[in-house]
């Protein structure tokens, strides 16, 4: 297996996760989910590591937080945005179901995150399952013990279910779970913890779409700015 770093941190106004992955031999890396708000942060880890910033993804276009893939583009050159390709927004690279994101690649088996399709939250929303790790980054669409709302942004409580059932619970039970968000404290589950004791997810599917449709939930505070903001990458004008 791959030697690797695996970081992951946090943005407090939006509890949201940040995961830096990286080989530790070619020094390459990506990060998952960057905030615009903790860019700086993010670039001194990345700076200190001595690491080569290939890759700044997206799980999905984000309505809680800007997106800091634009700003770390600028301060990486040659780090690619990655998004899904039913995201609508902007990405120098897209991905389908299926297709692998790699780094580390020098005549060995590189570091390689399939892409899993998981719409339902958003129509883009994507997870990257880290085989050789044994662990998934659901973005939005698995939360621990929850799951990403559906009243918005095209979202489909019925798609959302099917996703987490066919793409997330069809793993080995020990893969670990890396959300892009929680709101407890808590920073990883399971497979296994989320088939068993997540309280939405352990219902049926007409009962989830039914506690989906009356979460009654108020609209995120950042909305208005960062919907347009992350179809362009984070930085409105400048791609």
């Amino acid at each position: 297996m791959v030697k690797c770093i695996l970081r992951q941190l946090f943005e407090n106004q939006s509890s949201t996760y940040t995961y830096l992955l990286a080989d530790s031999t070619t020094k390459e890396a990506l990060i998952i989910d960057p905030v615009i708000d903790t860019v700086e942060r993010d670039a001194k880890l990345i700076q200190q590591l001595g690491l080569n910033l290939r890759y700044a993804v997206n799980t999905h276009v984000h309505a809680d937080h800007i997106t800091g893939s634009g700003k770390l583009k600028a301060l990486f050159p040659g780090c690619q945005s990655v998004l899904s390709n039913l995201s609508g927004a902007k990405a120098d690279i897209y991905l389908k179901d299926g297709e692998f994101i790699k780094i580390g690649e020098s005549g060995r088996t590189p570091l390689a995150l399939e892409c899993r399709a998981t719409p339902g939250h958003t129509n883009g929303c994507m997870s990257f399952v880290w085989h050789d790790y044994g662990a998934v980054f659901t973005g939005d669409a698995l939360l621990i013990r929850g799951c990403g709302r559906t009243d918005f942004q095209q979202g489909s409580a019925d798609s959302l279910f099917t996703s987490i059932h066919s793409k997330l619970f069809s793993l080995p039970d020990h893969y670990l779970v890396y959300p892009a968000h929680d709101y407890t404290g808590q920073t990883c589950s399971s497979i296994l913890e989320e088939k068993t004791l997540n309280p939405r997810l352990t219902k049926s599917r007409e009962e989830f779409i039914q506690i989906m449709a009356n979460l009654n939930l108020s609209y995120p505070k950042q909305i208005d700015k960062a919907l347009p903001a992350n179809l362009v990458c984070g930085l409105q004008g400048d791609l």
